[in-house]
């Protein structure tokens, strides 16, 4: 039987006595045995907490949440996704910060829950993720066609692909500095056009006309989708909703690098989930009301685009039409360069979590064991191979009729993205009974969320019919069609499929709460610490530099 150290408080004399003895109670890995490692810093988690949050949905394809749900339709939307999100973050974070190890949202469904939900969340997570590699890469694309189109997309393609797997396979360090200066753009692109919505909303722009609400006014808070009158207003609030499930992320890209996040690991993991609610207003609800304020639901350039199906194009963006619209120069091509950085953000994130999954996968057994083997760096090199092969499925935009393909395969696994939130709600409540039939006490926790577990309830509650009504157009009369129904519920399917077959195969148990692991790389974690605290008490004679400090103070 394993030895249950005192995970509340960090027994970290009696961890480092077993590592030094061989005690075999120990539960790390052999020396001899490369594996991931903690070298995630800081300022580099909190950049990545923030960039991950915001992608290019935020500026560019939210235009199809104005077009079809109308301001007052857009606003509310975001405002009702970004507070079940914030409850998803904030139980997901509980646990993350409690036990920061491998792909934790999916290590801890099969710990609290039961072995074969955890290959379904953990299938249905590296599929989404996945596809939307080669997603982004195309979106890259797209957004170049802002300025010219008369080009082979195979160049954009490739260049992409090989910078990711260099970033990738380099070093986790590289990895995690990139995406700390992509980040930077967006949060400056992000909070630039908050501020060019204020000033032009109140006439500073080149023909001084302060507009302010008008599109308020006319054509209107919301618009009528399908049918007219209030039935029609739902049917453009739900299009909106639509927008707003694939446009605000939050916990999973964070929750991911946990296994690699170095320094005081649960100190900095805690201070990064305390900050996403002041990140999910700032970016996304003040950013949907933005929208709503610069363009009008009815823009003939906004109806155009949409009518043609270029809304990964950056003449797509309702800053640029905007922009455009007031006669602005420069700027919406600046605008469209950093939105261009910012799809390659996402794209780099996605090759990296992918592999990250996929190596949490072959940890818990669920894949073949040679996807563990990882550089002296600690790169997972198999598993950033096969993030590789999903990249180059970008090439079949290349095509016309590969490219339907690859767009049905990315609106396929869409629906993917709502039903990871689903499972994280019910990962945490396995996690929360395990924790009260241990007799841990939460208060000592390094992040505790609120209300519990009444919040993650409510939450999963709204997710599922969320879930249910993501396709809820397809069974209106005379819209049924066996592509669009596989297209929003598939994934769905495929997920109860893989449950329903690994629990027939395995004959796995629900896990009893006074039984579920919560101990199993926690030693590591504390070692970890502790011995970044020693060396820090060692480099710096336990005072930091004002450097540090400052950054401290920012992150």
């Amino acid at each position: 039987m394993k030895k249950q150290v005192n995970i509340e408080t960090g027994s970290l004399a009696s961890i480092r006595s077993d590592i030094e003895v061989g005690s075999t109670t120990s539960t790390f890995t052999s020396p001899h045995i490369n594996t991931t490692k903690r070298t995630l810093n800081s300022r580099t988690l909190h950049m990545i907490a923030i960039g991950g949050s915001i992608g290019t949905a935020l500026f560019v394809t939210i235009s199809t949440g104005l077009l079809y749900g109308g301001p007052l339709g857009l606003l509310l939307a975001f405002m009702i996704w970004t507070g079940v999100i914030f409850g998803v973050t904030a139980s997901c974070g509980e646990f993350v910060c409690f036990l920061p190890i491998e792909s934790p949202f999916i290590t801890m469904a099969g710990r609290c829950v039961n072995k074969s939900y955890e290959a379904a969340v953990a299938w249905n997570y590296f599929l989404m993720i996945s596809i939307y590699i080669p997603f982004e890469i195309t979106a890259v694309n797209g957004m170049i066609h802002y300025w010219r189109d008369d080009y082979s997309a195979a160049i954009t393609f490739c260049i992409q692909i090989f910078i990711y797997t260099m970033l990738n396979v380099l070093a986790v360090r590289w990895f995690g500095e990139s995406e700390f200066y992509l980040s930077i753009g967006k949060v400056v692109l992000a909070i630039g056009l908050i501020f060019f919505t204020f000033i032009t909303m109140v006439g500073g722009n080149p023909q001084h006309d302060a507009f302010g609400f008008r599109y308020w006014n006319n054509p209107g808070p919301l618009v009528e989708v399908y049918t007219t009158g209030s039935m029609g207003n739902f049917h453009g609030f739900m299009a909106a909703m639509n927008k707003a499930c694939f446009t605000i992320v939050g916990p999973e890209y964070l929750s991911m690098v946990a296994d690699e996040a170095g320094q005081e690991t649960r100190k900095v993991l805690a201070s990064t989930f305390r900050t996403v609610f002041y990140r999910l207003i700032v970016f996304y609800i003040i950013g949907a009301l933005s929208v709503g304020v610069l363009v009008a639901s009815n823009d003939p350039t906004l109806v155009e685009l949409a009518s043609t199906g270029s809304t990964s194009n950056g003449s797509y963006s309702p800053y640029i039409i905007a922009m455009n619209n007031m006669g602005i120069n420069v700027l919406p091509d600046i605008v469209n360069v950093l939105c261009v950085t910012s799809a390659f953000s996402a794209g780099n994130s996605y090759v990296y979590c992918s592999s990250r999954a996929l190596y949490g996968m072959s940890k818990n057994g669920l894949v073949p064991k040679f996807f563990q083997y990882c550089t002296k760096e600690g790169v997972p090199l198999f598993c950033v191979g096969i993030a590789f092969c999903f990249s180059l499925l970008s090439l079949l935009q290349l095509g016309e009729n590969a490219s339907k393909v690859l767009n049905w395969i990315v609106n396929l696994c869409s629906g993917a993205q709502i039903l990871n939130y689903f499972f994280m709600c019910v990962t945490y409540i396995g996690f929360y009974r395990a924790v009260k039939a241990q007799g841990l006490d939460r208060r000592l926790f390094p992040y505790r969320s609120w209300f519990q577990p009444y919040l993650a309830i409510f939450c999963g509650f709204l997710i599922l019919c969320m879930v249910g009504a993501l396709g809820y157009t397809v069974f209106m009369p005379g819209n049924w069609s066996v592509e669009n129904f596989l297209t929003y519920y598939l994934m769905v399917l495929l997920s109860i499929g893989i449950f329903l077959v690994h629990l027939a195969v395995y004959r796995t148990k629900l896990v009893d709460p006074a039984q579920a692991d919560l101990h199993t790389g926690i030693e590591e974690v504390l070692l970890h610490e502790q011995t970044y605290l020693e060396e820090q008490e060692k480099n710096n004679h336990g005072k930091k530099s004002w450097n540090n400090k400052i950054l401290d103070t920012i992150f």
